[in-house]
């Protein structure tokens, strides 16, 4: 079996340049897909962006490569608060869209789902995902991820309301 035409690791400080060129590409084509939005990146600093790409136990940017090329984004973090941390958050979620339907997504999806169970204590992965985004719901479905509620009106892009179908997928299914 060919292995696939992309890499998966871990970004790093070092990677802040082609991580924000990515991630305001996404905020920039799809606007509705993310809670934060391109005004608010576009001028953030490198050292918040390094900073941001500081791996540590339990949080971190996973980054796709093709040759050599940042092309797909998935960000995973504990809980910080007592209560919650047993609960991950996924977020930004991106793919290049000349390099979708290649697996990039799964194999990000998969990583983040791996490196999840090896943090001491979590029990469940959370995302939210906009409600008409079928194609993304259908991956996070396949990913094992369970809708359990949608949060109407939960963004407000261009004056149009979207709404956000919250998933999660239990790391420890007897929890």
């Amino acid at each position: 079996m060919p292995s696939p035409a992309f890499d998966i690791r871990w970004l790093t400080p070092a990677d802040a340049a082609a991580f924000q060129v990515l991630r305001l590409a996404g905020l920039r084509a799809s606007p509705s897909a993310f809670g934060s939005s391109y005004e608010e990146e576009k001028d953030r600093a490198l050292a918040v962006i390094e900073a941001r790409l500081a791996s540590s136990a339990d949080q971190g940017v996973l980054g796709a490569f093709a040759q050599g090329q940042l092309v797909g984004l998935l960000g995973i973090r504990r809980q910080d608060a007592l209560k919650t941390r047993h609960r991950m958050a996924l977020w930004g979620v991106y793919v290049d869209p000349g390099f979708r339907g290649q697996g990039i997504a799964q194999s990000l999806l998969a990583e983040a789902v791996t490196f999840a169970r090896q943090v001491p204590g979590a029990v469940q992965i959370h995302l939210s995902v906009n409600a008409a985004n079928a194609s993304a719901i259908r991956l996070y479905e396949q990913a094992g991820f369970k809708a359990y509620g949608t949060e109407p009106a939960a963004l407000m892009v261009d004056g149009e309301l979207h709404d956000e179908l919250l998933m999660q997928h239990r790391l420890q299914p007897d929890a």
